[in-house]
C-alpha cells in the first residue's frame, strides 16, 4: 500500500509544480493587470486645456502623481522579472535533476534488457526453473523469474513516466521564459511613457517658473484655504475631544453609583444577617475603602473602537470610490524643478473622476458637518480617530449619523472651470495629533 501511495506520489508531483508555477505566473499577471487599469484609468486625470497658473499647478500635481503610480508599477514590474529569474534558475536545476535520473533509469532498462536477450528462449527459463536441485530450489527460480519479468515492466513504466516529467518540466520552463519575455517588453514600453511624461512635466515646470509672481500668489490662495479649513477642522475635533471626555466622565460616574449602591446593599444584607444571630464578642467593622474610579479619556465603547481601528492599520480602504491618483502627499515638501515653493499638507489629494463619492474608511459616528467657502466637509469619529473628508458638493449624512466602512459620505465636488477637476481631501487624526494617511491605507 506504502509503495503504491509512493509511485501516485511520484506520478503526481511533476504535474502538481507546473499547477503551481502556472498559478503564479498568473498571480504575477493579474496584480499587474490591475496596475495597469489603474494607470489607464487615471491617464484620463491629465487632460487639462487651462493655461492658467492655478490650473498648470493642479495639472503638475496629477501628472506628478501619475508618475509616481507609473514608476511603482515598473518597480513591480523588476520585482517580477526578479521572481522570475530566481523560477527559471530552479527549474534549470529541476531539469538537470530529471535528466540525470531519466539516463540511469535508461541505462538500468538497457541493463536489464540486454540480459533478457541473452536468455531470451521459454527452453532456457525452462531449464533454469527445473535444472533446481529440490522442490524449494524450484519454487524461489520460478518466483524469480516472475518477479525479474514484472521488474523489468516497472522499469520500462519508469522510464516512460521520467520521461514525461523532463518534457512536463521543460514546457514549464519554456513558458516561464515567454513571461520573462513579456515583463521585459512590458517594462521597457511603460519606461518610454515615463519618459515622455517626465518630459511634459519639465515643460508644466518651464512654463510655470515664467510665471513666477502668478505661481507665489497662487501658492498663498492655496494656503490661505488650506489654513481656513485647518483651523475649523481643529475646532471641530476640539469639540469633539471635549465631549468624549464627557461621556467617559459619565460613564465612570454611572459604575462608581452602581459600584456604591451594589456595596450598601451587600452590607444591609450583612448586617440583617448578623442581628439575626446571637450575641457574639463585638469586633469593631472592617472598612474598606472604596476604590477610585479609572479615569478614562474615553468610553468604553470608543476605546475598542479605537483597538479595531488600529488592529485595520495598512488595511483601510480608500476613501473615494472610483480610480485615483494621490496629487498632493502628507507633511512639508518641495514642488520639484520650483523654487520657493513648498506645499505643507495635513492629509493628502486624491484626484478621481468626475462624479467620484466620498466613503467612510472604517465604522464610526459623524461627528460635524461643515461648510467652508461653499464646500461640504465631514469629520468621523472611530474612537480616538476621527478621519476627515474634504471638498464636498453635497453630503448624504448629518451630524451622529452611524456609519459603516465604505459607507458613501457625499460626492467629490467637480471643478467645472479646471477639466472637472475632482479632488477629494482626506486626513486622519487621533484626537489632535495629525497622522500620514497613506500609512494607515490600503492604496
Amino acid at each position: 500500500m506504502k509503495k503504491l501511495a509512493s509511485i501516485l506520489l511520484l506520478i503526481c508531483l511533476p504535474m502538481l509544480l507546473l499547477a503551481q508555477t502556472n498559478k503564479r505566473i498568473k498571480e504575477l499577471e493579474l496584480k499587474r493587470s490591475d496596475l495597469q487599469k489603474q494607470i489607464a484609468e487615471t491617464e484620463a486625470l491629465l487632460k487639462t486645456t487651462n493655461k492658467d497658473v492655478g490650473s498648470q499647478l493642479n495639472g503638475l500635481n496629477a501628472l506628478t502623481g501619475q508618475i509616481e503610480e507609473r514608476r511603482r508599477y515598473i518597480d513591480n514590474i523588476s520585482s517580477d522579472l526578479q521572481e522570475v529569474d530566481s523560477q527559471l534558475v530552479y527549474i534549470d536545476r529541476q531539469l538537470d535533476t530529471l535528466n540525470l535520473s531519466l539516463e540511469e533509469k535508461k541505462r538500468r532498462y538497457e541493463s536489464s534488457l540486454r540480459y533478457l536477450y541473452k536468455n531470451h528462449s521459454i527452453q532456457e527459463k525452462l531449464m533454469f526453473i527445473f535444472s533446481a536441485e529440490s522442490l524449494s530450489q524450484t519454487y524461489n527460480r520460478l518466483r524469480y523469474v516472475r518477479e525479474y519479468a514484472t521488474y523489468q515492466r516497472l522499469q520500462g513504466n519508469e522510464v516512460i513516466r521520467k520521461q514525461e516529467e523532463v518534457t512536463q518540466k521543460q514546457e514549464e520552463l519554456q513558458g516561464v521564459k515567454e513571461e520573462k519575455i513579456r515583463l521585459l517588453a512590458a517594462r521597457e514600453q511603460e519606461k518610454q511613457k515615463l519618459e515622455i511624461q517626465e518630459q511634459k512635466a519639465q515643460q508644466v515646470i518651464k512654463d510655470l517658473r515664467s510665471k513666477q509672481k502668478g505661481l507665489q500668489d497662487e501658492i498663498t490662495k492655496k494656503r490661505r484655504e488650506a489654513n481656513q479649513l485647518n483651523n475649523q477642522i481643529d475646532k471641530l475635533i476640539a469639540i469633539e475631544i471635549e465631549n468624549a471626555r464627557k461621556r467617559a466622565e459619565e460613564e465612570a460616574r454611572r459604575e462608581a453609583e452602581e459600584r456604591r449602591k451594589a456595596e450598601e446593599a451587600a452590607k444591609r444584607k450583612a448586617t440583617a444577617s448578623a442581628s439575626s444571630k446571637p450575641a457574639t464578642t463585638n469586633k469593631p467593622a472592617s472598612s474598606t475603602p472604596a476604590s477610585k474610579p479609572e479615569v478614562y479619556s474615553m468610553s468604553k465603547a470608543d476605546r475598542e473602537l479605537s483597538a479595531d481601528f488600529v488592529s485595520n492599520r495598512g488595511k483601510l480602504p480608500m476613501p473615494i470610490t472610483t480610480s485615483y491618483i494621490i496629487v498632493s502627499h502628507y507633511g512639508q515638501y518641495n514642488v520639484a524643478g520650483l523654487r520657493n515653493v513648498t506645499l505643507d499638507n495635513k492629509g493628502i489629494d486624491i484626484q478621481g473622476q468626475p462624479g467620484a463619492q466620498a466613503r467612510a474608511i472604517f465604522n464610526g459616528k459623524v461627528a460635524a458637518v461643515f461648510q467652508l467657502n461653499g464646500l461640504f466637509n465631514v469629520l468621523v469619529r472611530h474612537g480616538s480617530y476621527i478621519s476627515v473628508y474634504c471638498n464636498l458638493a453635497r453630503t448624504n449624512v448629518k451630524q451622529g449619523d452611524d456609519v459603516t466602512t465604505k459607507q458613501v459620505l457625499g460626492t467629490v465636488f467637480s471643478d467645472a472651470s479646471d477639466n472637472n477637476r475632482t479632488v477629494l481631501h482626506f486626513q486622519l487624526r487621533k484626537e489632535k495629533d495629525k497622522l500620514n494617511p497613506e500609512a494607515w491605507l490600503n492604496k
